[in-house]
């Protein structure tokens, strides 16, 4: 696995994959880069970093990668129905177990959002609670509600 950090207006972001894919794309509470950015990544890594740098930068707004993800097939379900969420607007975990066809669980949707190890291009940040107020985020609400307000003024311009 190879790792390389991508220095993010909301933290510093960690990327770990292989030649063939993506693995993770998480938050870390480091201040500092620790893993640099080198000619030597892997291109799947450098075009995870380089996708990030044009989301972060207002210009792109979907994820064109290859991915490995490892988790029972009701998590990968989850996780896929989460990419069906447009950039700039959000659902619930009651839309996410519709959309799968498990309309009764919702709390198991919850389970598997929380352990979503591609964050930001697997956007479990766009579930919100049915009331429409924030739910948890592993990243924290801080960074939640950075993000969804960076799409929103992307998508209001």
């Amino acid at each position: 696995m190879n790792k390389v950090n991508y220095k993010s207006p909301i933290g510093v972001i960690e990327i770990t994959g292989t030649e063939e894919a993506i693995y993770e794309v998480s938050y870390t509470e480091k201040q500092q880069v620790e893993y640099a950015y080198s000619d030597s990544l892997p291109q799947t890594v450098k075009d995870c970093y380089k996708q990030l740098d044009e989301y972060f930068n207002e210009e792109r707004l979907e994820f064109n990668l290859p991915f490995k993800l490892e988790g029972t097939p009701f998590q990968q379900e989850v996780w896929q129905a989460l990419r069906q969420i447009p950039y700039g607007e959000t659902g619930s975990y009651r839309d996410i177990a519709i959309s799968i066809k498990r309309d009764k669980a919702v709390r198991a949707v919850g389970s598997a959002n929380s352990k979503n190890k591609i964050s930001i291009i697997f956007p479990c940040h766009r579930i919100i609670g049915t009331s429409g107020k924030l739910t948890g985020y592993a990243g924290g609400l801080w960074r939640k509600e950075w993000l969804l307000e960076h799409e929103k003024r992307i998508i209001n311009k």
